[in-house]
């Protein structure tokens, strides 16, 4: 279907650089002869609490993830309804607009704007928050630096905007939504499929560094209610007598310009994650004779995060290579242990597994949520199913290329769903600028868009060989 839309029979010139030509039929007009400006406050301050989502529009702020305060009364806050288009004008250039399907309280500081005339606001929604438009959002917003642009009502109510018919308009919307709904239904499948992958992984990393590779071993109590059985021929001591020290970093102050390869850098916490180093997550910091006393890493290092959410605290990774002169940050911990007793690798895959998350998440505390941390004294007291270095070094040599082979499959779905996105993206561009014809094809969607086996046939990976693949 998709593939056999084509360009409208007749086109113009628009006079506007970044919308090119439209169809023929197609009107160009300024936001003016289009929107209303719209300020009614609210009375009690009782309705429902909205807010505007960068990737999702204006949505419930129950819904999303708002760290701002709320305020201790709402009486008086701007009030916007279904159909009306709200525009935070501090975050325009964006793309912190919509088209709002909730009547609610908004913040005093957005703009408001009700369509007048026969104009969908299904379609407006579309065409505002698309990647042509997003560049008049930005010319139009004024201010000193990036961060601090503000879009004014006079300056968005003379930007140019496409208008086809009204009935065009429904059908574009039509096709939008139908083409959305199957692409987002095929990304849900792809997400499901990663889910299933790095379940698997866990299993099998539980299973090795709880019973090793012999399926057959002789199991013996291990001692700890929780922990269950272990082979016969392991022990399971605390942490903190395998450690010989634990040592964190600091917080230097960040320079200006490009990393150089004579500047000392430092990582951030995003270094840190599920298993992998990423080499690439630091920052350069200004020259200082304190940094030479710091910890600088090398390679083979085993770090572990002391601070983050509680989802994300204990994070842990083994340094393969890094950067010269880059150093460990205050939010991490670097672990050395003593010669020929504990296997770093072997280490990280404990702490990924359930048994080591189960101890993380209990010792993680903090004011909130958001705040946790882990002290050096819950780090020594964690326990450690250990076998001799010989089996360590078997079972991480196993677990490697099960990790090797479950990161390289997820890298390629998520290449996938990234693909899908822009090509979403793309798409939605070219039908709301009249770059594509979609009438016809509107027309003929079925009544009622999705069947109920279009959610199977998004699936095209084997989901089923994939996990036995991973799981012999």
């Amino acid at each position: 279907m998709i593939a056999d839309l084509k360009p409208y029979p007749a086109m113009k010139g628009s006079g506007v650089e970044w919308l090119g030509e439209v169809p023929e039929h197609w009107d160009v007009r300024r936001g003016k002869n289009i929107f209303r400006c719209i300020d009614v406050r609210s009375e009690t301050g009782d309705e429902e609490l909205l807010t505007v989502s960068s990737e999702r529009g204006v949505v419930p702020r129950r819904s999303a993830d708002v760290t701002m305060f709320k305020a201790e009364s709402y009486v008086g806050h701007k009030l916007c309804w279904p159909g009306d288009l709200v525009i935070n004008s501090l975050w325009a250039w964006a793309r912190g607009l919509g088209v709002s399907k909730y009547h609610g309280i908004i913040s005093t500081a957005y703009g408001v704007y009700r369509l007048k005339g026969a104009v969908d606001p299904s379609f407006i929604h579309a065409l505002v928050r698309s990647t042509p438009f997003h560049w008049e959002l930005r010319v139009r917003s004024k201010g000193v630096w990036t961060s601090r642009l503000q879009l004014t009502d006079d300056s968005f109510l003379c930007a140019p905007f496409p208008i086809p018919p009204l009935p065009e308009q429904t059908a574009i919307v039509r096709f939008l939504d139908y083409v959305d709904r199957r692409i987002q239904r095929y990304v849900r499948a792809k997400q499901k499929l990663i889910g299933l992958l790095e379940a698997l992984k866990a299993t099998i990393i539980h299973r090795a560094v709880t019973r090793g590779l012999d399926p057959d071993v002789p199991l013996k109590p291990s001692g700890v209610e929780w922990l269950g059985d272990v082979p016969d021929n392991w022990d399971v001591p605390l942490l903190g007598s395998a450690l010989r020290c634990i040592e964190q970093g600091w917080s230097p102050v960040a320079a200006e310009g490009i990393v150089e390869s004579e500047q000392w850098a430092v990582i951030t916490l995003s270094a840190v994650k599920n298993g992998y180093f990423n080499k690439e997550a630091i920052k350069p910091i200004e020259k200082s004779a304190s940094v030479a006393s710091n910890i600088e890493l090398q390679p083979g290092d085993f770090l572990l995060s002391r601070s983050n959410t509680r989802s994300l605290v204990g994070d842990v990774a083994v340094v393969e290579r890094v950067r010269p002169r880059t150093i460990l940050c205050d939010l991490v911990y670097r672990l050395r242990f003593k010669a020929g007793v504990l296997v770093p690798r072997y280490l990280m895959y404990v702490l990924l597994s359930p048994i080591g998350r189960r101890q993380i998440e209990g010792d993680a505390r903090g004011s909130s949520q958001t705040m946790v941390k882990l002290s050096h004294r819950h780090i020594r007291g964690w326990r450690i199913p250990l076998p001799q270095t010989d089996e360590q070094l078997k079972i991480v040599g196993s677990l490697d290329g099960v990790s090797k082979r479950v990161r390289a499959a997820v890298t390629g779905i998520e290449r996938e769903i990234d693909l899908l996105h822009e090509y979403r993206t793309r798409l939605i561009a070219d039908v709301v600028t009249g770059k594509l014809d979609v009438r016809e094809a509107a027309a003929n969607l079925p009544d009622e868009a999705g069947s109920p086996h279009e959610s199977e046939a998004a699936e095209e990976f084997p989901a089923e060989e994939i996990t036995r693949e991973f799981a012999q």
